[in-house]
């Protein structure tokens, strides 16, 4: 029997869920509405790969893009379009229930609602900075405490604010965002950038330099998945100083602004045994003897923390 040639169309209703599941990826936690994954792009301990199941969409927060089933096989597999509807043809994949469709003139209601924005004064939420020795009064002076509704359920979180008035959301138990995704600046008209992908990283590098008076301007991408959008932004900065995470999509992102920018200098090879400046400051701190309690400039054996003034 001639098999049904499956179009674009047919092949969008497939549900990412069990597709990833056939791949090898199970959620690590999902409600009705939504399943959370470690991302099936690279190693991660967070899950930051979300499939909505109502729009049958997913979403890599890791990355900054998402899409449909076919731009998932598209994306796992190296191939194009016609590549993935073969894959997505064959028993395995297309056996599949299909994804149920839904009236577009019913609206779906929001799935959050930010009760209040206040001081960072929460003792669990400055506990968890304590954690991450995060210094509380620099903490303070960039973050504030949001509570929230989701689903009916209330929660607290450290947030951050972006460019577009959006919250990048950290405690000890969620990190994610509220409202549009965005880099979060601050400009001071320096020559000097310095450059995080979390604003953790942002909040350890102050610590660290709390003592300095640093002129520089700073840009927190709050996600890998940012940095193509800040190519513009920093084209004008003679000095530009990248803290980002050791893992893959940091090296890829340093790997794509130094083709961008000649000015970019890598500064995690100075944490390079750690995955991020956090873990690092935490390293540092947690040490009963180290070169800082002893009076030297935190990170003076580093190309980026010397001469920075």
């Amino acid at each position: 029997m001639k098999r049904e040639k499956l179009t674009c169309e047919k092949a969008r209703n497939i549900s990412i869920v069990p597709t990833l599941g056939k791949l090898g990826h199970f959620p690590k936690r999902q409600t009705e509405k939504e399943a959370w994954f470690l991302s099936p792009f690279r190693k991660e301990t967070q899950a930051s790969f979300k499939v909505s199941k109502h729009l049958n969409r997913w979403y890599d927060h890791g990355e900054g893009f998402g899409g449909n089933v076919i731009d998932l096989i598209i994306k796992l597999k190296g191939c194009d379009t016609k590549e993935a509807l073969e894959i997505l043809s064959k028993d395995i994949f297309f056996s599949f229930q299909q994804q149920p469709s839904f009236q577009k003139s019913i609206p779906i209601s929001p799935e959050y609602e930010i009760l209040k924005v206040k001081k960072l004064e929460n003792q669990a939420l400055l506990d968890y900075l304590n954690q991450r020795h995060i210094d509380i009064e620099i903490a303070q002076h960039y973050c504030e405490e949001i509570y929230y509704q989701n689903k009916n359920k209330r929660y607290f979180a450290i947030s951050f604010q972006n460019d577009v008035n959006g919250y990048e959301l950290r405690n000890k138990y969620f990190k994610g965002c509220r409202g549009r995704k965005e880099i979060t600046s601050f400009k001071n008209n320096h020559s000097k950038l310095v450059l995080f992908e979390g604003f953790l990283d942002f909040l350890s590098y102050k610590t660290l330099f709390k003592s300095e008076f640093l002129h520089e301007d700073y840009i927190i991408s709050n996600s890998v998945g940012m940095i193509k959008n800040i190519t513009p932004i920093i084209a004008d900065y003679r000095n530009i100083y990248a803290y980002l995470d050791n893992d893959e999509p940091g090296q890829k992102a340093i790997a794509f602004l130094k083709q961008n920018h000649k000015a970019i200098l890598d500064c995690s090879v100075f944490y390079h045994k750690h995955n991020d400046l956090n873990d690092y400051l935490v390293m540092r701190r947690s040490q009963k003897e180290s070169e800082s309690d002893r009076g030297l400039h935190p990170l003076s054996d580093s190309p980026c923390g010397a001469k920075r003034r």
